[in-house]
């Protein structure tokens, strides 16, 4: 799992590549801190090659999603595979974000 930040103005831009799994969920944290510290900016994610995401990478999305309703900002969430869509819709997760 490897995720591509890059920053733009005022919006921050995470592109996830692999499978965001309970196995790579803790290097995803760690490697999640620019956009933590970017709570403030309109982060987006995009997820077009993403092929999987479990509970554990939900959990991280979450977090990230408290962090910038406390910091002002918001998060996006880009091209969404379908099958990691279904993920985001049978959990509740999908009415909590904003999704293109």
């Amino acid at each position: 799992m490897t995720i591509n930040i890059t920053t733009e103005n005022d919006t921050v831009t995470g592109v996830l590549d692999g499978r965001l799994d309970t196995a790579a969920a803790a290097q995803f944290a760690q490697d999640m801190k620019p956009l933590y510290d970017n709570a403030d900016k309109h982060i987006m994610l995009d997820c077009e090659k993403l092929s999987f995401i479990s509970s554990s990478g939900l959990r991280l999305l979450l977090s990230l999603r408290k962090a910038t309703i406390e910091g002002g900002g918001d998060v996006t969430i880009l091209n969404v595979p379908p099958e990691v869509k279904q993920v985001f819709t049978i959990t509740g997760f999908y009415s909590l974000f904003k999704f293109q």
